[in-house]
């Protein structure tokens, strides 16, 4: 019952990032996130790794995943 209200409650963060990369491309995402795993050598597998340990980071594209979704 505590996470009836979260959006995100069973939605992976790799799965997150999978849709993200689909709608935009990374070069669409480093535009709308300035972060360098986006830029540099981009893989889901190293954004993964850097949003893991990255709470601010990851919270901006958790923001994007649910904005992209309302429309």
């Amino acid at each position: 019952m505590q996470q009836a209200n979260n959006p995100l409650h069973g939605i992976t963060l790799e799965a997150i990032l999978v849709h993200l990369h689909k709608q935009y491309g990374w070069e669409e995402l480093s535009q709308r996130i300035k972060i360098n795993c986006f830029y540099e050598n981009p893989s889901i597998k190293s954004s993964l790794t850097f949003l893991r340990k990255t709470p601010w980071a990851r919270k901006k594209v958790e923001d994007l995943y649910l904005r992209s979704i309302k429309h």
